[in-house]
């Protein structure tokens, strides 16, 4: 029996890798527009699918991403100022690439811009705080998505969402897992409409890699800065050597986890854009697939022991008036 149910496993990835070598042909012909190319997974994707003969089109948030991706890249990759937390720039830029495809549509958008900070215990955080990564991570997918669905509906092309393993788990408080659960959504529903139209979505779902993102220096300043602006309440509920302790521990547990490799990532957004026969979902990194993915599926009340212990949390004071049982 058992070896029955290896055979048939067997065979199924024997399947699914012959079926997923096959590529998508005349890639010269093929516009993909790419958002957050200024650094990590979005600029790497951009100058790999450029030497691969796409023709990519970058939206950097600065002049200086643009200045520095036109010198590592060839003539035929175009650069565009984008903002995505601004419908009037995603709009401009909708435009321009409206103007540049022409009738031939556009065969690819990847929406990889995003941001993880800040990040920390939900009390320490306000309203604000959601509403500014949401806009980026959120709002700024689905506005560009919108912006650009009729031009991939001309090709019959791709949606490639940069999502996260902690779109399917949470770890920790604040906006980002609320923003890439948020991404999950919109993918499950815009592939679903999107599917009569012959458009392929796809979500990519990293763990914890090697990026600005996950920068300890960053991770470390930006709880600084939550913490010194905590109201002194919140710090006494805490501990005064709360943060002190905390910090070091979540950035080298943090550190553990982190991939260097960023081309895991960057392999699986090309094969999202230049299969046949795309994947739904893609998971790169070893922490995704053998530690997040599988925790995401045990019981809350595991993980929720498992959380407690890898990510420091509060030890409240008791108050006088509390009742301590003997």
């Amino acid at each position: 029996m058992y070896l029955y149910i290896l055979g048939l496993v067997a065979s199924w990835l024997i399947y699914r890798w012959y079926k997923e070598r096959e590529r998508v042909p005349n890639k010269e012909d093929k516009y993909v527009y790419i958002t957050g190319c200024d650094s990590g997974f979005g600029k790497l994707l951009a100058t790999h699918l450029d030497k691969l003969g796409y023709n990519v089109i970058a939206g950097c948030y600065t002049e200086k991403g643009e200045d520095e991706l036109k010198k590592i890249s060839s003539d035929t990759l175009t650069t565009v100022h984008l903002d995505v937390t601004d419908s009037e720039s995603v709009g401009k830029a909708a435009a321009f690439i409206r103007t540049l495809v022409g009738q031939k549509g556009l065969w690819a958008v990847v929406n990889n811009a995003g941001v993880a900070h800040p990040s920390g215990p939900t009390d320490w955080l306000i309203v604000d705080d959601y509403k500014a990564m949401l806009a980026v991570n959120l709002f700024g997918v689905i506005d560009v998505t919108l912006s650009v669905l009729p031009l991939i509906k001309k090709a019959r092309g791709r949606v490639v969402n940069v999502a996260s393993v902690f779109g399917r788990v949470t770890p920790f408080g604040g906006p980002y897992c609320v923003s890439k659960y948020g991404v999950e959504s919109f993918n499950d529903s815009l592939r679903l409409n999107m599917a009569p139209f012959g458009i392929k979505v796809a979500g990519i779902e990293p763990g914890l890699f090697k990026t600005n993102v996950t920068d300890g220096g960053a991770m470390q300043s930006n709880l600084q800065r939550l913490w010194d602006r905590l109201p002194q309440d919140v710090k006494d509920d805490y501990g005064q050597d709360f943060y002190g302790k905390s910090v070091g521990i979540l950035v080298q547990r943090f550190r553990m986890l982190t991939d260097s490799n960023l081309m895991k990532v960057v392999s699986c957004m090309e094969h999202a854009i230049s299969a046949v026969h795309p994947r739904t979902r893609y998971l790169p990194g070893w922490d995704a697939k053998f530690f997040w993915l599988p925790l995401s599926y045990m019981p809350t009340c595991i993980t929720d022991s498992l959380f407690r212990k890898m990510i420091p949390g509060a030890k409240p004071r008791v108050s006088s008036f509390q009742c301590v049982s003997k």
